[in-house]
């Protein structure tokens, strides 16, 4: 069984990451991971604690999780939609080479390949513990990169906001432009090319 989130949809800056996890089709989740609710509803440190909790269970084996990203050239050029699908399938591939035998449960209106049993539920990260785990695992990953762009690119505070459209970031965009990591087809200000 496979539970599919994705964190960054939204942002101006940053890629978009996709959290898949695998268990057994009898794992109980909810014993393993106590409190388990959708990323967007835990603090920063109670996802960084579920996340730590599903890295020492990957170690031994009884969960299988990978986070595959895609970033703000890539949005560009092939629009959210078809990137985000990109990114669905390489997760979903790591985790499920053969589409035999395994179910795969998405949030919202993501789809896996084809060929695989899925079903997408519409607020899935909120009502069904596998995809909340999906989902914290994409925010975690995805947050962790964000701070460490914000090295890259101090300027912006990445750090503090992850590349959504804060005031603070917009105002970082009219005095100093776009970066490298900016999604040029989600800013409508009219800054001149790198």
């Amino acid at each position: 069984m496979l539970g599919v989130d994705e964190a960054g949809r939204g942002p101006l800056a940053g890629p978009v990451a996709i959290g898949v996890v695998a268990v057994p089709e009898r794992f109980l989740i909810t014993r393993e991971f106590p409190g388990l609710v959708d990323s967007k509803q835990m603090s920063p440190l109670a996802r960084e604690k579920t996340f730590k909790l599903l890295q020492g269970r990957v170690r031994n084996g009884d969960i299988q999780c990978c986070v595959r990203c895609t970033g703000a050239g890539r949005i560009d050029r092939w629009g959210l939609s078809r990137a985000v699908a990109a990114a669905i399938a390489r997760g979903v591939r790591a985790l499920a080479p053969s589409p035999d035998n395994v179910s795969i449960y998405l949030d919202g209106l993501l789809t896996a390949p084809r060929e695989y049993n899925q079903q997408t539920i519409i607020g899935g990260d909120e009502a069904v513990p596998i995809i909340a785990l999906a989902s914290i695992a994409a925010k975690v990953v995805r947050d962790r990169l964000m701070t460490r762009l914000a090295k890259e690119f101090p300027e912006y505070g990445f750090e503090i906001h992850k590349g959504y459209g804060t005031k603070m970031h917009y105002e970082a965009l009219e005095k100093h432009g776009l970066c490298a990591i900016h999604r040029r087809s989600f800013i409508h200000l009219d800054f001149p090319p790198l």
